[in-house]
């Protein structure tokens, strides 16, 4: 079944989490409000850097119009987190809120997004949306992106923490924490552009002991990096369960039971 059809024909009454490619994700509460988070649907990386390693390697699955998402998060100005191609067809059709940080700013006009839709975060901001609460987070992406930020996504009394483009910062641990265990934890593995690697990604893992951990930030360009054959010979020998997800599978969280 392609994505588009499985979101539309997800259960109410569970939690879902979609895993669309790259950092992008979508969850789908028990009640059928809709979170996508760095989605990357297009080529428009590959058509703006105009070389070979930025070619897109991993298929679409989704088109930006499939889906009339309620929320949509950008973490970062880098185009495979905010895909300017994308966004913009996202927020014409539907009545979707954008949550975007400030650097973001730069694209409004240029590709005439309602700004009256658009929330600039940054860390410390939190927003209640019926059964979803969002909290930005700290987030050091390096000078490429010293606006990028994590969220920690709470739905359905479940939380899920997406680091965001991060190098591994053990420092913070305790400031992740202050909002409560982790249900799942999401985070990059490339290595590459400030980002954590498989060992970092791993150290986190240890560190803030979530239910299930799950690599991301890998596959889609061959620049960028990221070997999940590596990531597994390193968690393994570590305690908390993991995976990798392909393209358009979801998992769904119900009474406390991932599956």
């Amino acid at each position: 079944m392609e994505l588009k059809n499985k979101i539309q024909n997800a259960k109410l009454g569970e939690t879902h989490l979609f895993y669309v490619g790259q950092a992008g994700y979508i969850i789908k509460s028990s009640k059928g409000t809709t979170l996508a988070v760095d989605l990357y649907l297009s080529d428009c990386v590959e058509t703006l850097e105009g070389q070979i390693g930025f070619k897109r390697l991993m298929p679409k699955i989704l088109q930006p119009k499939d889906i009339d998402f309620d929320y949509i998060i950008a973490t970062h100005p880098h185009w495979d987190h905010f895909d300017i191609d994308s966004i913009p067809q996202m927020m014409d059709r539907t009545e979707s809120q954008l949550f975007a940080s400030v650097e973001c700013r730069q694209y409004e006009d240029r590709y005439g997004i309602d700004f009256r839709r658009i929330k600039y975060v940054k860390p410390g901001d939190s927003y209640n949306f019926n059964e979803m609460r969002i909290y930005f987070i700290d987030c050091d992406h390096g000078m490429g992106a010293p606006d990028a930020v994590g969220v920690i996504i709470e739905v359905d009394n479940r939380r899920i923490l997406m680091t965001g483009d991060t190098c591994l910062r053990l420092d913070r641990v305790n400031a992740y924490r202050k909002y409560g265990d982790i249900d799942i934890l999401v985070g990059p593995i490339n290595g590459t552009y400030g980002n954590m690697n498989e060992q970092d990604f791993v150290e986190l893992s240890k560190a803030l002991s979530p239910k299930l951990t799950i690599p991301c930030h890998f596959g889609m360009f061959a620049s960028h990096g990221g070997d999940p054959r590596k990531f597994i010979k390193i968690m393994s020998g570590q305690k908390g369960n993991y995976m990798l997800m392909t393209m358009g599978e979801k998992i769904v969280l119900q009474k406390g039971v991932i599956k």
